[in-house]
């Protein structure tokens, strides 16, 4: 059996506050919710106050009671959006891989970077480094390096200084993230709505990757197709490239992508 990873006691004991208010879905005064959590008031209040200061909770100036802050709503959100985004695009990229017959991907920006959350294979058996739960170096894979191309670069450029996808497939320990070609490459995917990548870091492997956009134009999804490169043409204008798009452009759609929200 693995060893238990160590945790903060203090984190924990103050989860259940929270906790408590999420299951009531009601503002809480500092007494009930003290009692919910199984803690006395007075050791509650000090954990609340923290969570206030960071946005977890808030506290009612008037009633006193306590509810769930802008921080938890705005994580809350994130985590809406995007498994709003992974169930509307799941079943297109079926769709999509039924029609190219090559492996298709869904990836979003997770916490060590673009990771890959759902995996559509093709009718024939085709081996992969790839699969659920990968993660995919920003600029070494299309996949990566649609997020890099769209995504905000001071995000880009934080990931890149933390050596935070250096666990991930295809990373390079030698790439320069500041040189020219890491530039034009990705000013070559904002043209072309697509990054590729042609056997590399893959041998034999040939890769288009689009973004997918949500209402406020964010990237929300990463849709990437992958194949042999005997059958897979990595063109630009190839069928399958523009197959591609249409399916990341209609997804975006759903999304709210392009369409204009009232004032």
């Amino acid at each position: 059996m693995g060893r238990e990873s160590r945790g903060i006691q203090s984190i924990e004991v103050g989860g259940t506050l929270l906790q408590a208010l999420a299951r009531s879905g009601e503002p809480m005064m500092l007494r009930d919710l003290a009692r919910e959590a199984g803690l006395p008031p007075a050791k509650a209040h000090p954990y609340l106050v923290s969570f206030s200061r960071i946005g977890l909770i808030e506290q009612d100036a008037t009633t006193g009671r306590y509810e769930i802050g802008p921080l938890a709503l705005e994580l809350g959100l994130i985590s809406l959006r995007r498994l709003s985004a992974v169930r509307i695009a799941t079943p297109k990229i079926a769709a999509l891989a039924g029609a190219i017959d090559h492996a298709v991907s869904l990836a979003v920006w997770g916490t060590n970077g673009p990771t890959v959350v759902r995996l559509e294979e093709p009718s024939h058996a085709v081996h992969f480094v790839m699969r659920v739960g990968s993660i995919m170096a920003l600029l070494e894979t299309a996949t990566g390096r649609a997020f890099a191309a769209f995504l905000p670069p001071k995000t880009v450029k934080a990931a890149l200084d933390a050596g935070l996808d250096h666990l991930g497939v295809g990373y390079n320990p030698k790439r320069a993230p500041k040189s020219p070609k890491v530039t034009e490459m990705l000013a070559e995917v904002r043209a072309q709505g697509l990054a590729r990548a042609v056997g590399d870091p893959l041998p034999g492997v040939n890769a288009f990757a689009a973004p997918v956009f949500d209402h406020a134009g964010h990237v929300a999804l990463v849709i990437t197709a992958m194949g042999p490169a005997g059958t897979f043409d990595a063109g630009w204008q190839s069928p399958l490239a523009n197959r591609l798009r249409a399916c990341a452009a209609e997804i975006s759609k759903q999304l709210g992508h392009g369409i204009v929200q009232p004032a």
